[in-house]
C-alpha cells in the first residue's frame, strides 16, 4: 500500500537547506495511506508549501516528492482534514506543530 509520511521538524529549515532524501525516521513520521490523501489533493493544492527547499515556493503537497509545510499553512491543512477519522493521527501531529509554531515535513509516495 502506498503511503505518505508526515513529521514535525525540530528546527526550522534555512534557505540553504535542501531536502532531497527520504528520511521519515529522522522526523519520527507517521504514515497516512495514499487512498486517504489522494482524494484531497485538489483541496491541498491551495495550501502554500515548499518543495524540497525554502527556495521553491509552491502550492500543495509534492505528491511524489518532499514538501515542507510552514506553520502559517497548518490551519488551512487542519480545516481540510477536520472531522475525517482516517486523519486522527495526522490531525494530532498537525495540531502539535501548530501549537509549537513548527514546520511539518511531508514525504510523498
Amino acid at each position: 500500500m502506498a503511503k505518505h509520511e508526515f513529521g514535525i521538524m525540530d528546527a526550522a529549515p534555512t534557505l540553504e537547506q535542501k531536502y532531497n532524501n527520504y528520511e521519515p525516521e529522522k522526523y519520527h513520521c507517521i504514515s497516512v495511506a495514499d487512498d486517504a490523501i489522494e482524494p484531497l489533493m485538489k483541496e491541498f493544492s491551495e495550501i502554500p508549501c515548499y518543495w524540497h527547499s525554502l527556495k521553491r515556493e509552491e502550492s500543495g503537497l509534492a505528491y511524489c516528492g518532499i514538501s515542507i509545510i510552514p506553520p502559517h499553512s497548518l490551519k488551512k491543512f487542519l480545516s481540510i482534514i477536520d472531522g475525517k477519522t482516517q486523519f486522527n493521527e495526522l490531525n494530532d501531529l498537525l495540531q502539535k506543530a501548530f501549537q509549537e509554531n513548527k514546520f511539518v515535513i511531508h514525504f510523498g509516495i
